[in-house]
């Protein structure tokens, strides 16, 4: 029995791709039909249809029609080759989608977003060590970050999340008196408490506390910071506690 020639709209039903994209891979010379009618309609015969379901499979592994192109001129064996080649550069995707998906679940349920290793698989640096570098640009000539940065090369891992938690608990302190006046007692012996942790760091005068003060009620990132300790109104609490401090 002759083979039946199929039309586009053929392939359209059994393929499910659209009539647009088979007249497209014919533009392209990436998939033609096997004969043409005096009217100019498509006609392709049953060998060409599996021609056509290696381009969509490779399409769907990822493959642009560019390199589908140079594949289909290979030999079976260096399409194997390229295929596995393929399946590593998938598998690095993988992780890297599933490094994007837990860091954005990890986001959603509040954690801060510095504190997400969602640049671990890239070129970008992470969101801490960007954070350290902008301070490096801004303040690297100050004497008191010099004192900082030498401070913080002296400590071991341990001291400095030592370091860090402590700060933490001291935010986690002051967020539960945001509803108290910036300057009650309570609220200024927290500061207190706070720029002795800095000093620890570094040399606190009136002017680098006030620029801190500043940094975290105009900087966006450290209003998202913030909320991670419970009220998105922490960043200005701090501000005007830290500001009250310095006028005393």
């Amino acid at each position: 029995m002759k083979k039946p020639l199929l039309a586009v709209k053929d392939i359209v039903q059994i393929t499910g791709i659209t009539a647009r994209t088979l007249h497209y891979y014919d533009r392209i010379h990436l998939f033609k039909p096997t004969h043409l009618t005096e009217k100019g309609y498509r006609l392709y015969d049953r060998s060409s249809l599996e021609k056509l379901q290696t381009i969509l499979i490779l399409k769907e592994m990822d493959f642009s029609l560019k390199e589908i192109a140079d594949i289909l001129k290979l030999t079976r064996q260096e399409q194997k080759q390229i295929l596995k080649k393929q399946r590593q550069t998938l598998l690095l995707r993988k992780q890297r989608l599933e490094n994007i998906m837990t860091a954005l679940d990890e986001y959603v349920s509040g954690n801060d977003i510095s504190n997400l290793h969602i640049f671990n698989r890239s070129s970008v640096l992470p969101l801490k060590e960007q954070y350290a570098n902008e301070a490096r640009f801004i303040y690297g000539e100050t004497e008191a970050y010099k004192v900082y940065n030498e401070t913080m090369e002296n400590l071991s891992v341990d001291e400095k999340e030592k370091r860090f938690s402590d700060i933490e608990e001291i935010y986690k302190q002051i967020a539960s008196c945001i509803h108290q006046d910036p300057s009650s007692d309570e609220v200024q012996r927290l500061i207190e408490e706070w720029k002795e942790n800095l000093m620890q760091f570094m040399t606190c005068d009136a002017e680098l506390l006030a620029c801190i003060a500043h940094t975290y009620k105009f900087d966006a990132r450290f209003k998202s910071y913030f909320n991670q300790y419970g009220n998105e109104d922490l960043a200005d609490f701090l501000y005007s506690a830290i500001m009250q401090n310095i006028n005393r």
